[in-house]
């Protein structure tokens, strides 16, 4: 089944769209005019739940229902979501639980056959949607039933409505960029451990001599890149390069790699500033330096970033992925990251610009202060 959305899947082309023209005056793109746009009417969609939230039972099952019997629609889901006790025995959700399409993260692909995602929960939600698809997303639309629901604008109160209207094509649309990782591991595993074991697919075998073969993997970040000192107690100690040039050595526990979407989660925490997803940017933030004037820094999308384990690291280091697949960083090993060219289209609840404000109000309390008193007229006198 061929998807059957259309907008700009490239995040470099939307930042292209604020160009100069033939004459040279610069055409400025209005964020709150990227719309949704169907092809065709679609036809199936993919429902995420958060796991083990009981509160999220009675939405999801109305949902589905919903879509299935009201819309028409191809529904999958999880397989381990299907296998919660609270839904396989219940007997009156029995009759649409068998119209299911189930699928099992790392094992099955499904990113051909899924129009729309549809997310219940919080911001977690998200980052998981974006994690199931390595290239082209389809849209996502967020319902807010998590506790802080920055990338969440829907209400579920009035889903009916509010889905029915994504299906037809009525919404605004916003392009999250992602960030391309690229972990390279050099093997370490000596040569006297390698007896009897040439068979082991990640050793290379040359002139007589064995040598640990690297290991390459590749993900798609939605939030940001943390790379940070682990259970040591020594400063993490890494190299930051782009295009690749030494630009600094990080001293402290550690520096995370965001994209604008990332900016409002840990990189904010860490003295940040927050980037409207429409710019396309990195921000690059270190976590407890060990100096007075290393501030955050924003660079722009295209460039190429790799960090590294310095010469004179007493330790490891450690990198997570949006919160996930945790693993450890040593000597010769690299993190190379880039602004990748599949970004996550999240579904608006208004438009791009009044969303972001609206959630930077009621989740982060931006700028909330008790307002000045006005002086009265014998005060002004005064």
């Amino acid at each position: 089944m061929q998807r059957s959305m259309k907008f700009n899947q490239c995040v470099h082309q939307q930042a292209c769209g604020n160009g100069r023209d033939r004459v040279g005056n610069w055409h400025i793109q209005d964020p709150a005019s990227q719309r949704l746009t169907w092809n065709k009417p679609p036809k199936s969609v993919l429902v995420i739940k958060k796991i083990r939230d009981v509160s999220l039972l009675q939405p999801f099952k109305e949902l589905c229902i919903f879509l299935i019997e009201q819309k028409n629609m191809i529904v999958y889901v999880e397989r381990k979501v299907l296998e919660d006790p609270a839904i396989a025995n219940d007997e009156s959700f029995v009759a649409v639980r068998k119209n299911f399409c189930t699928f099992r993260e790392d094992y099955d692909d499904i990113s051909k056959r899924v129009d729309f995602i549809i997310c219940l929960g919080g911001d977690g939600t998200l980052l998981y949607a974006s994690s199931l698809f390595q290239e082209s997303v389809p849209p996502v639309m967020a319902f807010h039933l998590g506790s802080l629901g920055f990338l969440t604008p829907f209400n579920f109160d009035t889903y009916q409505s509010q889905v029915t209207q994504v299906i037809e094509g009525n919404a605004a649309i916003i392009l999250r960029s992602r960030l391309k990782v690229r972990v390279v591991k050099e093997g370490r595993e000596k040569k006297g451990s390698l007896q009897g074991r040439s068979e082991e697919k990640s050793m290379i075998i040359s002139n007589g001599d064995v040598e640990p073969a690297r290991k390459t993997m590749q993900y798609q970040v939605l939030n940001e890149v943390v790379v940070d000192r682990g259970p040591s107690s020594y400063l993490s100690n890494v190299d930051l390069f782009l295009d690749g040039h030494l630009i600094t050595t990080v001293q402290g526990d550690g520096v995370i790699v965001s994209t604008p979407t990332g900016s409002t989660a840990y990189a904010v925490a860490a003295g940040a500033s927050m980037i409207h997803p429409n710019v396309p940017a990195i921000m690059i933030t270190p976590i407890c330096p060990h100096s007075l004037s290393f501030r955050p820094i924003v660079v722009p999308a295209g460039v190429e970033l790799k960090i590294m384990l310095s010469r004179e690291a007493r330790n490891t280091a450690w990198v997570s992925l949006d919160g996930r697949k945790r693993q450890e960083i040593g000597h010769g090993d690299s993190i190379t990251i880039t602004t990748s060219c599949f970004p996550v289209p999240s579904i608006c609840f208004r438009d791009p610009v009044n969303d972001w404000f609206e959630s930077l109000a009621q989740c982060l309390h931006w700028n909330v202060r008790k307002k000045q008193s006005h002086l009265s007229s014998e005060e002004d006198e005064d």
